[in-house]
């Protein structure tokens, strides 16, 4: 099947760890953070990890949406969800992430709220339509690769005259991130987590194409190479970055050339700019308060902002004090520094956000990486 197996050939792959393994200086480390959660999904998946040398360290990131909205977001949403007659709408994943009190917008749903599980946008729209009579929200998340859909949404909302349709806006934005981690005091004070390079996100980057990592490269001297999911496309991303470690160089190579450009997709973008602003700040799980790191609906679009239509006032809430996903997200620790990891944290009951979403970094490493922690026993130990 054309760009799938190609891209998971175990002789390539192979070929391409014996590469890395023969470039990798081995006085030195090199400290790669693949910030986003498909890229952590394939890692774990296909093993990538036990395929390369010593001195090869790949650092999990904040790459995930859902892991990396705050536990507040969602208890808005449940509110908004309690309200007599609404209809929230929502992708998945974020049905299962823990709010506060033990709540999830699940378990609302089993309360009797009308929770709606949507696989696009567009579906809300739908829904809106079919139920003229009934307020229907449109629980928007994710990074620049969701928010043209959403965009889409709205203006599909104005042009059908949907006076019951409003979109509860959370997306985020990646470049935001990146910097918020490089100006962390665990990178550029303390050195808890040494980042030498990064694997950019492949979805964001149709969107936003490759310039806006170029500051990255320019002003923190951090090599970027923005790689596809497969396994193939991260092996070779991680040899393009020892490559441009080993020559000094730091610069934003493209890996994933079959569907990334550098402007990136210029009709999706002005969508994007139409109908959404940047907000002040936002708070992220695991980092806090970002400056400028998300999207707000534009005023021109007023009439279909949840938030002006409900008065929704924002709360942060701290995270479960079990939970390490906020170290997590941050590259400070693994999945298995946290002590709850794969016991009382599964994917069926999980306490933290990293263990909801397939691209979270617990998740991944529940599903194809513990069975690896499990020491092995020689038959003459026995």
């Amino acid at each position: 099947m054309k760009y799938i197996d190609e891209f998971r050939d175990g002789a390539v792959a192979r070929q391409l760890a014996a590469a890395i393994h023969r470039e990798a200086d081995r006085p030195r480390s090199y400290n790669l953070m693949e910030f986003c959660g498909g890229h952590t999904h394939a890692i774990s998946r296909y093993g990538v990890a036990d395929l390369l040398p010593a001195n090869v360290r790949m650092i999990h990131g904040p790459g995930c949406p859902v892991c990396v909205l705050p536990i507040g977001r969602i208890d808005n949403a449940i509110e908004l969800a309690a309200r007599p007659g609404l209809i929230l709408c929502t992708y998945a994943d974020t049905m299962r992430v823990p709010a506060s009190r033990g709540l999830s917008l699940l378990k609302a749903k089993a309360g009797g709220s009308d929770v709606r599980m949507v696989y696009s946008s567009a579906d809300a729209v739908r829904i809106a339509r079919e139920n003229p009579g009934r307020e229907v929200v449109f629980f928007a998340i994710g990074f620049e690769t969701t928010t043209p859909p959403t965009a889409v949404a709205v203006k599909a909302a104005e042009a059908a005259g949907l006076a019951n349709f409003t979109v509860f806006c959370n997306h985020v934005l990646t470049p935001s991130a990146i910097s918020n981690i490089l100006e962390s005091p665990e990178v550029r004070e303390l050195g808890t987590v040494p980042l030498d390079g990064f694997i950019g996100p492949a979805h964001v980057s149709t969107v936003i194409g490759s310039q806006p990592y170029e500051y990255f490269a320019e002003e923190y001297a951090k090599p970027v190479v923005i790689a596809g999911f497969e396994p193939l496309d991260v092996m070779q991303a991680i040899l393009m970055l020892v490559r441009q470690l080993n020559e000094g160089r730091a610069e934003v190579e493209n890996e994933f050339t079959r569907a990334v450009t550098r402007d990136g997709n210029a009709k999706a973008k002005a969508l994007v700019a139409e109908v959404f602003e940047l907000r002040k700040t936002f708070e992220w799980r695991g980092l806090g308060e970002v400056p400028y790191s998300a999207l707000a609906i534009k005023d021109k679009y007023r009439a279909f902002d949840a938030e002006a239509r409900y008065g929704i006032t924002y709360r942060s809430v701290p995270d479960n004090k079990a939970c390490e996903c906020g170290a997590i997200l941050r590259g400070v620790k693994k999945p298995t520094d946290c002590k709850v990891f794969g016991t009382v944290c599964t994917p069926e009951n999980p306490i933290g956000s990293c263990m909801v979403s397939s691209e979270g970094a617990c998740a991944a490493h529940y599903t194809y990486g513990r069975f690896r922690d499990i020491p092995v026993v020689t038959e003459g130990a026995r």
